[in-house]
């Protein structure tokens, strides 16, 4: 008799968890579809995002990459979904704070990546402006680099990270260089 209300909450549970993780993975498909017609990992190539991702220790190119996180970020809502089907509201609350987070994060991870393949860019077109000339190729290489660091002093500013901090360290590198 006590296991009555609870058996229906657990089938819906069950059944939101199953249907979301197809979607989920029909998501991921279609993410690593479309951003692989994009050539997404050409540019991240140049840009050196599949360098970096390498040194920090990672087999995923970054299609892959991108789709996982689309992956989990589906789970979670199928999970948070899952979680109201049981009523279980302070798990709800607690990834109901986490979810109010990750649209900042995607975006400060976009800015970066922006960043790297606009630095691709300046470096390629200091170099084809101004030819064979004597120490063109590292000037190019800085412009990248400089690029690169507002585009991650952005994407920390983005995230929420000290603001003043991240200010006062780019303007004392600024100043530096």
């Amino acid at each position: 008799e006590s296991m009555g209300p609870i058996v229906p909450a657990l089938i819906g549970a069950g059944v939101i968890l199953l249907t979301g993780y197809f979607l989920a993975r029909q998501v991921e498909k279609w993410t690593d579809h479309l951003l692989k017609t994009m050539e997404l990992n050409k540019v991240a190539q140049a840009g050196g995002l599949t360098d970096a991702m390498q040194r920090a220790g990672t087999r995923l190119d970054p299609v892959h990459a991108i789709g996982k996180l689309l992956f989990w970020l589906v789970m979670l809502v199928v999970i948070l979904l899952s979680a109201t089907a049981l009523g279980l509201e302070s798990i709800n609350q607690m990834f109901g704070m986490m979810l109010s987070y990750i649209p900042t994060i995607i975006a400060a991870i976009i800015i970066v990546i922006l960043g790297m393949i606009v630095g691709e860019f300046v470096r390629a077109l200091v170099l084809a402006s101004a030819g064979n000339v004597e120490g063109v190729p590292t000037l190019a290489k800085v412009a990248k680099t400089a690029v690169i660091l507002i585009a991650i002093f952005m994407a920390l500013q983005q995230v929420g990270v000290a603001g003043d901090i991240v200010t006062s360290a780019f303007t004392l590198i600024l100043g530096a260089v």
